[in-house]
């Protein structure tokens, strides 16, 4: 019997830890964060690319499926760094995807300024939301053998949720989707310059 109440109790600690960390597991999975950057030669320009992790919180997923549209803005810069002066912005580009659902036809839609594509899926649309480029850059903008540094970052941009959410999502951790500059240094050449972060 005793034995029986020692078996239960071990097992009652096991459940109680598994679920703790499945609990942590899943919350340092929520947010976004750069899998893998790229730069790629072609016709004569440069273009920055860029994979990213895209995990939605239970909050955020939640206000998505009642109908809250939801802003992911990708920021690329590639700059010349000069000891003697200020560095230089070879260029700046700034991308905003909108993320909705519809609940009448049961589909997420990506909007990108008048484009925009049906998914069946969340996770059919966070994978086409994970993968951004930016616009090419000419390669006569460029010098060769000299290193540049590109940085990307996406965010969620809680400053166009409905105003009823703002003042919710700036104090909550929930709604806190930001991967952080990513930086790497990138030397032009005629052909693709890949890195992947670790």
């Amino acid at each position: 019997m005793h034995y029986c109440k020692n078996r239960h109790s071990l097992a009652r600690l096991l459940a109680v830890l598994l679920a703790f960390w499945l609990g942590v597991s899943v919350a340092c999975a929520e947010g976004i964060s750069v899998r893998k950057t790229e730069v790629r030669f072609s016709d004569g320009s440069y273009q920055l690319s860029a994979d990213f992790d895209v995990s939605l919180s239970f909050v955020v997923d939640q206000a998505l499926t009642l109908g809250v549209p939801l802003y992911f803005i990708t920021e690329f810069t590639l700059i010349r760094p000069r000891w003697y002066w200020l560095d230089e912005v070879i260029e700046k580009n700034e991308q905003t995807a909108k993320l909705s659902y519809n609940k009448l036809t049961r589909q997420y839609r990506i909007k990108r300024g008048s484009l925009y594509q049906n998914f069946s899926s969340l996770g059919d649309a966070l994978r086409i939301i994970s993968h951004q480029s930016a616009a090419p850059i000419d390669a006569s903008l460029l010098t060769k053998k000299v290193d540049y540094i590109a940085a990307i970052r996406m965010r969620l941009d809680v400053t166009q949720l409905p105003k009823p959410l703002q003042v919710n999502a700036l104090a909550n951790q929930d709604w806190n989707f930001d991967s952080n500059w990513y930086r790497w240094i990138v030397r032009p050449i005629a052909s693709t310059v890949d890195r992947e972060s670790e």
